[in-house]
């Protein structure tokens, strides 16, 4: 699963409220088709592996596929019937922040109808809205 290997701070606070659009990331930048997203949302290693795996075991050794985001704010959880107070929880698992526009997975070296469908496969696997894009050829 990805996480990052080391952290500058290891317990981050959360922010406020995700808005706004992606001012990055919003271009296929290595592949011919992308998966982008289309709302803004926290999108977690497992979820990110899920996608991936799930795009993989379609094309089947064929193709190449990039993930375009990493996981790596750091979210805590406090342990089951754990009173109030006592500090701050555990680190638990790693996310990403999605904002809509950001290009999360590109794809080469398929036809496009295998392409389109490994990517719905995919998108089922995020929390996020997405669409399939597909590069423009000048």
């Amino acid at each position: 699963m990805l996480m990052p290997k080391k952290v500058k701070f290891r317990k981050p606070q959360r922010g406020g409220k995700i808005s706004g659009k992606a001012n990055r990331g919003q271009e296929i930048s290595f592949g011919s088709f992308g998966l982008k997203a289309i709302e803004t949302n926290l999108v977690s290693a497992r979820q990110i592996e899920a996608a991936r795996r799930a795009m993989t075991r379609y094309v089947q050794r064929g193709g190449k596929i990039w993930i375009r985001i990493f996981p790596d704010k750091a979210m805590t959880k406090k342990g089951a019937e754990t009173p109030m107070g006592k500090g701050k929880g555990t680190v638990d698992h790693f996310v990403s922040v999605v904002k809509a526009g950001r290009i999360l997975f590109e794809m080469d070296g398929v036809k496009p109808e295998i392409a389109k469908k490994a990517m719905k496969l995919a998108a089922y696997k995020l929390n996020v809205k997405t669409k399939f894009v597909v590069r423009d050829e000048e």
